[in-house]
């Protein structure tokens, strides 16, 4: 092997050797690996920064980062150009110097571009769709080494598979997107009861610009996190926010998740005791340092968008399984709120949604308590997250997405060779 080494993502859930690493530098560089993969019949998979928890990355041909690809090409007005190997991090501080942001973002910031829209990656509130609704145009190289530009009014087709595409129909390496004015953020974490909190749960996604909560198995806590536009000077919150995200939610709750991965009978009470912590905490500062947490932490994940109306009724049940079968467990469970949008691979698609994840400490069992979520999620029309543990085939992926034939009509058409496909590709697609 040349440039052999080992790739591992994030959780270490997946692993690969690839024949070649490569680092382009430029659009045309692309162009000649895809090409030459093509004259070779050589497979081509692109790696972001590792933080899908599939093996949506792995192969043993070449292997692609766009690390070298990186920044700011052209802003006009409120769209901004930029290269898909750039980091939501460093996009948030350049955006910012220009007097830009975007107008939603999740809660990790260190993913390339081009891996968290290409998966779905998405915030919450109810007037937000994932990331890749703020696209405006995408350039990507296809299977045959052509150089594609798409958007709403061109190659449109294209552009409703592309803009959550998983790696499928080429390599991303342009992205236009619709950016905001720069605007700042009060977020107030508190301490609430999972009743209360599910009873008054429109009032919180209609009242607030981003709302979410997480909620502590074998308890009747939630931690709610709540964000709003604000006027207010920048203040980052002070020590008692520095010790709710680095010492309570990272360096306390690594030890607590060790202690429940080498004892794993004590996660019960490790989850009550975590949950008897939960203070209240303010953070006021730019947008783009606001929705980023710190995860020091590794976890296993799934995460599945259910139909908002049956929200109530999903998560009621996941805490009666959970307490019925006393999983030794002690990771809370986020729930978020997005937008429907009309993207062909969403998981939003055509409906108002809301996003359920659960998690399990690294090191510790995950498959029967994922599998028996996973059959709750799929009783309520659940469709995964892209980049998040799940166990569906092509059959029951199809029945769920209504464009999962137009999809593959434009994957074949960009991809006749299949040179973007890998074993977990296929085993999904069929």
């Amino acid at each position: 092997m040349d440039n052999a080494i080992t790739w591992t993502n994030w959780a270490g859930t997946a692993e690969c050797q690839p024949h070649s690493f490569l680092y382009p530098t430029s659009e045309e560089e692309i162009q000649e690996i895809i090409k030459d993969a093509v004259r070779n019949n050589k497979k081509v998979r692109v790696a972001g920064k590792g933080h899908s928890f599939t093996k949506l990355i792995e192969t043993n041909s070449i292997l692609i980062s766009l690390d070298k690809w990186s920044g700011v090409i052209e802003v006009e007005g409120e769209i901004v150009e930029v290269r898909a190997g750039t980091n939501l991090k460093y996009l948030g501080g350049q955006l910012y110097n220009l007097g830009l942001a975007m107008e939603n973002l999740g809660d990790i910031d260190v993913q390339s571009l081009a891996g968290a829209f290409s998966t779905g990656t998405h915030g919450t509130g109810i007037e937000f769709g994932t990331l890749s609704t703020q696209l405006v145009e995408l350039t990507l190289v296809n299977g045959k080494g052509e150089l594609i530009t798409c958007s709403e009014t061109q190659n449109r087709e294209i552009f409703k598979a592309a803009q959550i595409s998983i790696g499928a129909i080429g390599v991303i390496t342009r992205m236009k997107l619709r950016c905001i004015p720069k605007y700042k953020l009060e977020l107030i974490n508190k301490k609430a009861d999972f009743k209360e909190c599910l009873s008054k749960l429109n009032q919180y996604n209609q009242e607030n610009r981003n709302f979410e909560f997480y909620y502590f198995p074998y308890t009747e806590t939630v931690q709610m996190k709540i964000a709003n536009v604000t006027d207010k000077n920048p203040k980052k919150g002070g020590i008692m926010k520095y010790l709710n995200d680095m010492v309570l939610e990272n360096g306390i709750f690594k030890l607590m998740s060790e202690v429940s991965r080498i004892i794993p009978s004590k996660s019960k009470s490790i989850s009550k005791l975590v949950a008897l912590f939960v203070g209240e905490s303010k953070k006021n500062t730019w947008s783009h340092e606001v929705y980023a947490t710190t995860r020091l932490v590794r976890f296993t994940e799934m995460e599945y968008n259910i139909p908002r109306e049956h929200f109530e009724k999903c998560i009621l049940e996941i805490k009666q399984k959970i307490e019925e079968m006393q999983y030794e467990l002690h990771f809370p469970i986020e729930c978020r709120f997005v937008k429907a949008d009309d993207i062909w691979l969403s998981p939003a698609y055509q409906r108002e949604s809301a996003y359920i994840a659960v998690h399990m400490y690294k090191g510790m069992p995950f498959e029967e308590y994922f599998k028996d979520m996973e059959d709750i999620f799929k009783k309520y029309d659940g469709r995964p997250h892209w980049g998040k543990l799940h166990k569906l085939n092509s059959q029951e992926l199809k029945a769920r997405y209504p464009k999962w034939d137009a999809f593959h009509s434009v994957r074949k058409q960009m991809d006749p060779q299949g040179l973007f496909m890998n074993d977990y590709l296929n085993s999904i697609f069929g």
